[in-house]
C-alpha cells in the first residue's frame, strides 16, 4: 500500500493538538442512546416508507406455482443474481420486489441532485453485456435506474417478477426439497432455490426527535421524495418551494447532493447539521466512449477490476479512473482490510500524517469557498478520513454563500432538541418552517432477515435469525448456512466489501449461479458442513485487522454504530476483495463439492 505523500509532516505537538481537537469534537456529538436515537418507519410513521412512485397497484390473484429460483429483492443484487442464473441456463427465475419496479436503492432514491459518487463506468454493472456506455463520469440517479431496467429486460427478468410485493416468510419443505415463499399479497409458491438480495440500503432511517408527531407542516424522507409538494424533478425546478421555509436534517452523501438544489429553489433553507461531511472535489464531466476504451471487448470489466485493485490496496500498472477515490485509496485501509495494510513498523505514524494532510486540505477548501467565517468553521470536518464516508461535490459549499441559506449547527445539543407545531428547536431557538425533509439515509446493515421482518425457517424448524443471534455468522464464504438447504445469501456478511459495492454484488451473483449449476448437475442440495463453516470462520478471524480502536475514537455515525465502536470479529474476509474473488474462483474449480449434499 502506497500512502499519499505528506509535503510537510506534522510535528508531534501538531499531531497531539489535532488528536485532542478530534476528541473534543467527537464528545460534542456522541449520544448515550447511540443507534436508539432513530425510530422505525412503521406503524404511525409508516407513511415515511410508503411508495410514492408505483401509482395504483393492480389487483392480482395469489400465486401457488413453482419456480426454479426465487430472488428476494429487485435491486442490483437481485438483478445480477437473476442475470447470472439466466446465463447458467436457469429457466424460471422469479424476482420479488417491494418497490414498483427494478432498481432497489435507485428506485427509492430520486431526490434532486442525485448522482452516484463512484464513476459510472465502473459502478454500472454489465456494461459489456448490454453494450451501454454512460455519458457522464458520475451517473445521475435516473440513468442508473434506467440501467437497472435495461439489465432486467435484457435477461427477461420481468417475465415472472412480482412488484409491490414483500416476502413475509421463507420456510423449508423437507419432503419436497423446496422453499415455500409467502408474501404480503397472499402468495404461497415454491422455489427450489432462494437467493436473498434484500440489500443494506432499503430501510429509511428516521430520527426520533421529540415532538415530531406535533409538527403541523409537511414532512418526508429523501428516499420517498414528494415532488407533488415540491414540484420539479431530480434536476431541480421545484417551484412549489419558492415561497416555503424548508428545513433539511442530515448532511451526509444525500444532503450534500440535495441541498444545493434546494438552495436554488426554496424561499428559505435551514440546514440542520450535527456533523459536517468531508466534502472533496467532484470533477463531473462528460465522457466519450473513446475516453474509456469502450471500442474494445471487455473494457468495462477491465476498468472496474482496475478500480477495485487500487481501492483495495493492490498493485496496478495504471489508474484508469483517476479520481479522488483512487487518489486517497490508502486512507480507506481502516474500512477495507487488505493484506498490504501494515508492511512497515512505522505504518500507523505515516498513515496518520497522510490522513492529517488530506483532512487539512479538505478543511482549507471549506475556508476558501465559504465566505462567512462562522459558517465555514462549522462546516469543517474534525475527524479522521475513514471515520465517515467521504463525499464529493463542487456545488455544496458555495450553496452556503446564498442569502436564503442558513446553517444551524446542532452539535452542542447532540442534534435537534425537539419539534413544535411550527418548527424545529435548537439551542432554545425555534426555527419556524413549512416543510422538514429528512436526508437521514438508510439503516445500513439492516435487511429483512437481520431485522426479523423476514423470518427464515430451515430444517427442523431452525430459525436463521435465532442462529445469528446465538452463534453469530455461520456461513461458507458468506453464502450458505448449515440447516438452510438451497438458501443463498448475498451481502457483506463473512464476505468481502469495497466502496464500489455493485462490483462485489456481481461477483456474488456469479458465485450464486455457479452454486446452483453445481447442485443441478449433481442432483444435490446446497448446504455446507459444520466443519467447512468452522474453517471459514477461522479464516475470517485469522489475520483480521485491529480497527476497533480507530472507530472507537471516531465521530459518531453509521460506520461505528453512532459512537459505540466497530468491534473486531469474524464478520468479513480480512485480505481484501481482489484476493477473495480469486479464492472463490479457485474454490469453484477445485472444491465446490464441499457445499453439495445428497438428497434424502
Amino acid at each position: 500500500m502506497t500512502l499519499p505523500k505528506c509535503a510537510t509532516p506534522p510535528t508531534p505537538q501538531e499531531t497531539a493538538e489535532l488528536r485532542e481537537r478530534y476528541r473534543a469534537e467527537r464528545e460534542r456529538r456522541v449520544r448515550p442512546d447511540a443507534t436508539a436515537q432513530y425510530r422505525s418507519t412503521t406503524a404511525e410513521f409508516g407513511y415515511f416508507a410508503a411508495d410514492p412512485y408505483a401509482g395504483e397497484i393492480p389487483e392480482r390473484e395469489p400465486l401457488r406455482d413453482t419456480v426454479d429460483v426465487a430472488i428476494v429483492g429487485g435491486g442490483f443484487g437481485g438483478i445480477l443474481a437473476g442475470a447470472r442464473m439466466r446465463q447458467q441456463g436457469v429457466a424460471k427465475v422469479r424476482v420479488v420486489e417491494q418497490g414498483g419496479d427494478f432498481g432497489g436503492t435507485w428506485y427509492w432514491n430520486r431526490y434532486p441532485g442525485i448522482h452516484c459518487d463512484i464513476e459510472a463506468h465502473v459502478y454500472l454493472p454489465m456494461l459489456d453485456e448490454t453494450g451501454y456506455v454512460p455519458e457522464w463520469k458520475y451517473a445521475p440517479g435516473d440513468e442508473i435506474r434506467r440501467h437497472a431496467v435495461r439489465m432486467a429486460e435484457h435477461f427477461d427478468l420481468y417475465e415472472n417478477a412480482l412488484f409491490s410485493t414483500a416476502v413475509t416468510a421463507l420456510t423449508w419443505d423437507e419432503s419436497a426439497h423446496q422453499w415455500l415463499v409467502a408474501t404480503d399479497r397472499g402468495d404461497a409458491f415454491h422455489a427450489t432455490y432462494v437467493v436473498t438480495a434484500t440489500g443494506t440500503l432499503s430501510e429509511p432511517k428516521l430520527p426520533g426527535i421529540p415532538g415530531i408527531e406535533d409538527f403541523k407542516g409537511h414532512t418526508f424522507h429523501t428516499s420517498r421524495w414528494d415532488y407533488g409538494y415540491t414540484g420539479g424533478g431530480p434536476e431541480g425546478g421545484m417551484t412549489g418551494l419558492a415561497d416555503k421555509r424548508v428545513g433539511v436534517v442530515g448532511t451526509g452523501a444525500t444532503g450534500v447532493q440535495a441541498i444545493p438544489k434546494l438552495a436554488e429553489d426554496a424561499g428559505q433553507l435551514y440546514v440542520f447539521q450535527r456533523t459536517p461531511s468531508a466534502v472533496d472535489t467532484r470533477g463531473q464531466r462528460r465522457m466519450t466512449p473513446q475516453d474509456v476504451g469502450a471500442d474494445r471487448p471487455g473494457w468495462a470489466g477491465e476498468r472496474r477490476e482496475n478500480f477495485l485493485r487500487i481501492v483495495s490496496g493492490e498493485d496496478a500498472d495504471r489508474d484508469l479512473v483517476a479520481d479522488r477515490w483512487t487518489e486517497s485509496a490508502a486512507l480507506l485501509e481502516k474500512l477495507l482490510p487488505s493484506f498490504r495494510r501494515d508492511g512497515e513498523p512505522d505504518f500507523e505514524a505515516a498513515y496518520e500524517a497522510a490522513d492529517h494532510a488530506t483532512m487539512n486540505q479538505i478543511r482549507d477548501r471549506v475556508a476558501a469557498e465559504v465566505t462567512d467565517p462562522a459558517t465555514a468553521e462549522a462546516l469543517k470536518p474534525w475527524y479522521r478520513y475513514a471515520c465517515k464516508r467521504p463525499t464529493f461535490s463542487d456545488l455544496y459549499l458555495p450553496a452556503f454563500n446564498r442569502e436564503n441559506v442558513t446553517l444551524v449547527d446542532t452539535a452542542d445539543t447532540h442534534g435537534i432538541e425537539r419539534m413544535t407545531e411550527r418548527g424545529v428547536v435548537v439551542g432554545g431557538v425555534e426555527y419556524e418552517i413549512d416543510c422538514l425533509i429528512f436526508a437521514t439515509g438508510f439503516s445500513v446493515g439492516v435487511s429483512g432477515v437481520t431485522s426479523g421482518k423476514l423470518p427464515v425457517t430451515g430444517r427442523n424448524g431452525l430459525q436463521l435469525l435465532s442462529t445469528l443471534a446465538e452463534f453469530g455468522p455461520r456461513t461458507l464464504h458468506g453464502f450458505t448456512t448449515p440447516g438452510f438447504p438451497n438458501l443463498i445469501q448475498l451481502g457483506p456478511m463473512q464476505n468481502s466489501s469495497s466502496v464500489n459495492f455493485s462490483h462485489i454484488l456481481d461477483e456474488q451473483a456469479i458465485h450464486a449461479a455457479a452454486l446452483v449449476a453445481a447442485a443441478e448437475r449433481d442432483d444435490a442440495l446446497l448446504e455446507p458442513s459444520s466443519e467447512a463453516v468452522a474453517a471459514w470462520r477461522a479464516t475470517c478471524s485469522h489475520g483480521a485487522p485491529d480497527h476497533e480502536w480507530f472507530h472507537a475514537e471516531c465521530t459518531p455515525g453509521y460506520y461505528n454504530r453512532e459512537g459505540r465502536g466497530r468491534p473486531n470479529g469474524p464478520n468479513a474476509y480480512p485480505h481484501g476483495a481482489v484476493a477473495f474473488h480469486e479464492l472463490l474462483r479457485k474454490w469453484r474449480e477445485e472444491r465446490v463439492g464441499e457445499v453439495l449434499r445428497k438428497k434424502g
